[in-house]
């Protein structure tokens, strides 16, 4: 008789991410529902690094649901006095922080499915995946846009040219308030997506 003596020890995920795995196929989840989220963090180092707040917006049917938003600060595991005067994210500031596991979870109960907008995108969402491995789960599922490449879209640009995001507030006109705050990124980089969708035609 053959004995198969090494088993794989099967782990169940975590209620959380069953849930967001099965915002993917629940028929009642909003369709063409887009999230635009921006993260400000400690600094770029994806993996050293660690998320200081998340601001979120969503979009439907072309227009920003201002009710429809999120936003949290973290408890800062790594504090760096350097980055201080770019966000203004103090160590023990007055705002409530989470610590991060609890605002990842929120932060899926609130994306769901939609398919998710930012300004350099990929840097906002490997900053989340990093926090999701810490969790021990897998990586966001959701599709991304990202506006910066839409303006390359729209301008035959290269993917070596690069515009910023105040760079893109003073090509369509677009008050610069609250910026280098997560929530004020997300609303502006919201604004400067549907001027981007509407003249792609998306």
């Amino acid at each position: 008789m053959n004995w198969n003596w090494f088993k794989k020890i099967q782990k169940d995920a975590p209620q959380f991410w069953e849930n967001y795995l099965a915002s993917f196929s629940n028929s009642e989840t909003i369709k063409n529902r887009y999230v635009v989220f921006d993260c400000e963090t400690t600094g770029l180092n994806t993996k050293n690094d660690r998320i200081l707040s998340i601001g979120a917006v969503s979009i439907v049917d072309n227009q920003i649901k201002v009710e429809d938003s999120f936003s949290m600060f973290l408890k800062q595991d790594i504090f760096k006095r350097e980055s201080v005067p770019i966000h203004g994210i103090l160590k023990e500031g007055i705002e409530e922080k989470y610590v991060e596991a609890e605002a990842i979870i929120r932060f899926l109960e609130f994306i769901k499915n939609a398919t998710l907008v930012g300004h350099h995108a990929s840097f906002d969402i490997e900053m989340v995946n990093q926090a999701l491995k810490r969790l021990e789960v897998g990586k966001l599922k959701n599709q991304y846009m990202d506006t910066d490449i839409m303006y390359q879209k729209l301008k035959h640009y290269s993917s070596e040219e690069h515009t910023s995001l105040d760079e893109l507030c003073d090509v369509f006109k677009i008050k610069k308030s609250d910026r280098h705050t997560a929530s004020g990124d997300a609303f502006i980089t919201a604004l400067v997506f549907l001027k981007l969708k509407r003249k792609l035609e998306i």
